[in-house]
């Protein structure tokens, strides 16, 4: 970042996690292989050998069950293996994003000039004027065809795909809050609890 020949610039997009476990559940048996990748990178990160007595230890995070679990069961079902490992996978995605925001705020300036955060919601809300920020940031031009092309891409006819990393023109701001309707309340409720702090920072 500190490299001036490279003149790099850092946009991190951000979408409510109550949308993002939504979306990812809707992709349960795609994304399975990633989500046990995740989960494999938070036993990585985690600091071996013994405690330090100055430093107060955290308790380890709970993943999130599916609601067939919550009584105790196990997770012997394929459909809710994945589910399993998908809410532990946004745990750890919930945890990074917490590093990541406290980080952006102790930030020395060189790093804050050269940083920006994006919400998924602002975005749909505001393309063209999301568009012009990230651009100006990036020191870019406005071409009038992207900004068409945003705009169509995020208020489209359409509402959503059943297929998953489908890429097309939708209407954007239905699904900001489509998990309102498909997720449970416990979901929502086990979400808010793993993301409590980002979501927070994030305003959510």
């Amino acid at each position: 970042l500190r490299e001036p020949g490279l003149n790099l610039r850092v946009v991190q997009l951000f979408r409510d996690p109550r949308a993002v476990h939504n979306s990812r559940l809707k992709a349960r048996q795609a994304l399975l292989r990633e989500s046990i990748q995740v989960l494999r990178s938070r036993h990585r990160a985690e600091p071996r050998g013994p405690p330090r007595h100055h430093q107060q230890q955290q308790p380890p995070p709970q993943l999130l069950l599916p609601p067939g679990l919550l009584g105790g069961g196990r997770a012997s079902q394929p459909q809710h293996r994945a589910e399993f490992f998908l809410g532990g996978a946004l745990e750890v995605i919930c945890q990074a994003w917490l590093r990541d925001l406290l980080l952006a705020r102790r930030a020395p300036a060189w790093l804050r000039r050269r940083y920006t955060q994006l919400r998924y919601e602002d975005l749909v809300r505001e393309p063209r004027a999301q568009l012009r920020r990230l651009l100006r940031f990036a020191g870019l031009p406005v071409p009038p065809a992207l900004e068409e092309f945003v705009l169509n891409m995020t208020r489209g006819a359409a509402y959503s795909s059943d297929r998953p990393f489908l890429i097309s023109a939708r209407d954007a701001r239905e699904a900001i809050h489509a998990w309102r309707e498909r997720l449970s309340r416990q979901q929502v409720r086990q979400v808010e609890a793993a993301c409590s702090e980002a979501m927070s920072l994030l305003a959510y």
